[in-house]
């Protein structure tokens, strides 16, 4: 039975994620649905994108991701459908996606633009039901390939928040995602902090937006320090956060989604 991931911004008051839901089961009826969220922040490609990320590892291998935050619908953004080493992302071009396709490994992607697998109607404002729910049905059943969909393309927006960049000692990025505990997540990914040969214990510095230098051990678990102290940790969902036990790390330190955030290495200048 394939599987079909949602993710959007629409919330559950309205009908659109039902209006999608019928679609891709009209098209695939033996589609296995598995709500992510629903409830992204309005507009939010960035919190779209962290969400969709940390998920996505635990879905099953061919599982069609289809996500839809999608401020320019109907403009010249165009709808694409991404192939990485292990599933397919189904959505708009504008970064939404490559968070954790990137993540996967890209293979190929590919601009929706075949009209067989769409619906015969497709609203100016509705692309999530005309346009992402047919692709995605029709890409599950296995009855067309990637390829079906469209010319591919090499072209396609990779978001600053998806590319943190190492340049002379500083490891560079920036706030992803601010949890309700107030975790900072940053969008330095596990693998890119490993590439550092960062050990248990050390003490990094961090640079927060345009402020001082503070210093934090790296810790395994937030239980490491006493109630009350900060620490950095990779956290579950493999990226590199800024924490305070039984705290509020955003509160603390100031900074919120999208902030910049630095990491001093060894021999790096404040």
């Amino acid at each position: 039975m394939s599987i079909i991931s949602l993710l959007s911004d629409f919330g559950l008051r309205d009908p659109y994620v039902a209006e999608m839901k019928a679609v891709i089961l009209s098209i695939h009826p033996e589609a296995r649905i598995v709500d992510v969220s629903h409830e992204i922040k309005k507009f939010n490609i960035r919190m779209g994108a962290f969400v969709l990320a940390s998920a996505a590892p635990y879905f099953p291998e061919g599982t069609v991701h289809m996500a839809v935050v999608d401020p320019g619908v109907g403009t010249k953004r165009r709808p694409i459908l991404v192939e990485t080493k292990r599933a397919f992302y189904v959505g708009p071009d504008n970064g939404l996606l490559m968070l954790a396709a990137g993540k996967e490994g890209i293979r190929h992607v590919y601009v929706l633009s075949n009209s067989r697998f769409m619906l015969p109607r497709v609203s100016m404002t509705f692309h999530g039901r005309d346009v992402f729910a047919p692709a995605a049905a029709h890409l599950a059943r296995g009855a067309c390939k990637p390829s079906d969909f469209g010319d591919k393309t090499r072209d396609y927006v990779v978001p600053r928040f998806a590319k943190p960049r190492l340049t002379k000692g500083v490891l560079v990025g920036e706030v992803l995602h601010v949890d309700d505990f107030g975790n900072v997540i940053t969008n330095v990914s596990r693998v890119e902090f490993e590439k550092a040969r960062i050990s248990e214990g050390s003490m990094l510095r961090f640079r927060f937006k345009d402020r001082g230098v503070v210093k934090l051990r790296f810790c395994l678990a937030y239980g490491d320090v006493a109630v009350g102290e900060s620490l950095a940790l990779i956290g579950s969902h493999d990226f590199l956060e800024v924490s305070v036990n039984q705290g509020n790390a955003s509160k603390k330190f100031g900074v919120g989604v999208g902030d910049a955030v630095a990491v001093l290495l060894k021999g790096a200048r404040v």
